[in-house]
């Protein structure tokens, strides 16, 4: 099973029409939330008259993503919304950012499509770059030196060019360091990346 999966979107909408943008939008997360694995999503505008929006959601594995992403109402939800969004980029998260994501580390309002209220929804909240360096520093440290310490009575080892000794440590350090020791890392850390 995959771990879960964050994707980020800017949207650049037409100022003349934000109040239909934002009764889509709203469409659009209430649709999202029907799916099996979605586990939150939220939005925000740069400011009251701006035409720049964030989006962000959160499904718990990639087959559940791609059921969303590739579903025919998400599809139909979309060429909705070619009348207002003038632009949009998008990221999915689920490299170095993804092990310092918690599903719900925090909450933002956003406003109920008839503008009657407010409906709070969870947001992802990372960590500090300089504290992401120091968490990756410290598994890395450790599981590079163990490496070193391991290979160096290797006959031969020594003698190979350091290219070439620099791309055996990281084929065998890469997946230790993704799939095992920067998840426990965070996991011990957790406290302090969040405060």
């Amino acid at each position: 099973m995959s771990e879960p999966i964050t994707v980020s979107i800017r949207r650049d909408v037409d100022p003349e029409r934000i109040p239909e943008a934002t009764a889509w939008v709203q469409t659009g997360v209430n649709m999202a939330q029907r799916y099996p694995g979605f586990l939150g999503s939220g939005w925000v505008r740069d400011g009251e008259e701006s035409h720049i929006w964030h989006m962000l959601y959160r499904f718990a594995s990639e087959d559940a993503l791609v059921a969303w992403e590739t579903s025919a109402e998400r599809e139909w939800w979309l060429s909705m919304g070619e009348k207002f969004v003038r632009s949009e980029r998008t990221r999915r998260r689920t490299g170095i950012e993804g092990w310092f994501d918690e599903p719900t580390t925090g909450t933002i309002a956003i406003p109920t499509p008839d503008g009657t209220g407010t409906t709070t929804v969870a947001v992802v909240l990372t960590p500090p770059r300089w504290k992401q360096a120091i968490s990756i520093w410290l598994g890395f440290f450790p599981v590079n030196l163990a490496f070193n310490y391991a290979v160096s009575p290797v006959p031969g080892w020594d003698g190979l060019p350091i290219w070439l000794r620099s791309i055996l440590s990281t084929i065998v350090l890469t997946p230790i360091m993704t799939y095992w020791v920067l998840p426990w890392v965070t996991r011990m850390l957790r406290p302090w990346l969040n405060r």
